[in-house]
């Protein structure tokens, strides 16, 4: 089981670390595609169309084939799709090849947490927080990455050099993931088991007991997929908008404008290090309160900032309040209803992500962009009353 968890942290590291890669070359791919703004957020909607659209049927496909073996195959479809985008001459060849590109990054998240929620399972241990700080760290690894080769690289070479380390790792991995065999425990939590033993109950009873449970377990996994949304708002907010805020509202230069992203992004990565032992020492619902709490509190220091140290701080605690929301609803979800869970959960995750970037721009455009940024306080502060509502629905206060 460690190779097992060592594996699938490892996908979880190249998934971020390839994401991050293509992230930080948008400025030359608009270049090289002479996109305008306009016509270069159609095209960046095909990345979100096709990862959320994938995401639908990927929890289907890994009941099918299993999660190891679908993540094998995503990891190979994810590093091979990268290379699509930076070929585009014309915003519509972009889309298309973002939409492939979305496609690869879909399926791996759905099948990559899936994997983890097994290892969860069958370690008996609240270590999925681990695996999505492996995704920070390879997305800051990825962001470095770039920033280092930018001046000197276009962005194809780049990428192919991202693509070949993204095919090793799955190639040396994959193996694991290939021969072992994770085994699925009760998925059924001890609170949403009935107390009676079906010899004792009327068949017609059965029915509608096992109809109410079912009904009670989706609506549970669809309150922490909306948790997983909010939180993903605001990692996608910050990423795409926090540099700018701290340049055009705040007159922070270049340099110190990258930092927003960096404390933010550190800080996430921090809190998901930690996210076991504040798991196992308070609870899940106390800790999802009290991150989307921090995170509200954070976000509107960081937005209403008189001056950039300020909003440094802001954006740090910001992530660490949303830090864990992602890997806590993946978990609940997946431990629910299998891969079907992490997929809805997954699809309303990076529905949040994918399009809250451009939600912001168009507030930024109407009331401004601080304004626009404070969004991302509130929907911190409806994860906060989400996790209070689903922890009293299905009592995961115990983590």
């Amino acid at each position: 089981m460690t190779a097992v968890r060592a594996a699938a942290t490892a996908f979880f590291a190249v998934d971020g670390f390839t994401f991050a890669s293509w992230a930080v070359r948008i400025p030359a791919v608009k270049e090289a595609t002479h996109a305008s703004p306009a016509s270069l957020g159609l095209a960046l909607l095909g990345l979100s169309g096709g990862a959320v659209a994938t995401m639908t049927i990927s929890g289907a496909l890994c009941r099918r084939f299993g999660p190891g073996r679908m993540t094998v195959v995503s990891g190979v479809l994810l590093s091979l799709a990268l290379l699509l985008p930076p070929m585009a001459r014309s915003a519509v060849w972009l889309g298309l090849a973002l939409a492939v590109f979305g496609i690869g990054y879909g399926c791996m998240n759905v099948s990559m947490n899936s994997l983890a929620v097994d290892v969860v399972a069958a370690l008996g241990r609240p270590i999925m927080p681990s695996f999505h700080a492996a995704w920070s760290f390879g997305g800051l690894a990825g962001a470095g990455l770039g920033g280092l080769l930018a001046p000197h690289l276009a962005p194809l070479p780049h990428f192919v050099i991202v693509c070949a380390a993204g095919l090793a790792v799955t190639a040396w991995c994959g193996r694991t993931l290939l021969t072992h065999t994770v085994p699925v425990a009760d998925r059924a939590s001890p609170e949403d088991q009935d107390q009676d033993h079906p010899r004792d109950r009327p068949r017609d009873r059965d029915h509608a007991g096992d109809t109410d449970l079912a009904g009670r377990k989706w609506r549970v996994v669809l309150l922490f997929g909306l948790i997983a949304l909010c939180g993903a708002y605001g990692e996608g907010a910050i990423g795409d908008w926090g540099a700018l805020h701290l340049r055009q509202d705040l007159g922070a230069g270049a340099g110190l404008a990258a930092a927003g992203y960096a404390a933010f992004a550190l800080a996430e990565a921090c809190g998901r290090l930690a996210g076991s032992w504040l798991l196992l020492r308070l609870g899940q619902t106390r800790v999802l309160v009290l991150g989307g709490l921090t995170a509200c509190g954070g976000m509107l220091g960081a937005a209403l900032a008189p001056d950039v140290p300020v909003a440094l701080a802001g954006f740090a605690l910001t992530g660490l309040g949303v830090a864990n929301m992602f890997p806590a609803a993946m978990t609940r979800a997946g431990l629910l209803a299998g891969p079907n869970g992490v997929a809805v959960a997954s699809t309303l995750g990076y529905a949040g992500f994918l399009f809250g970037p451009p939600t912001i721009g168009f507030l930024a455009a109407a009331v401004g962009l601080s304004v626009g940024l404070t969004t991302v306080s509130g929907l911190a502060l409806a994860a906060a009353l989400l996790a209070w509502l689903a922890g009293s629905r299905a009592g995961s206060g115990a983590g």
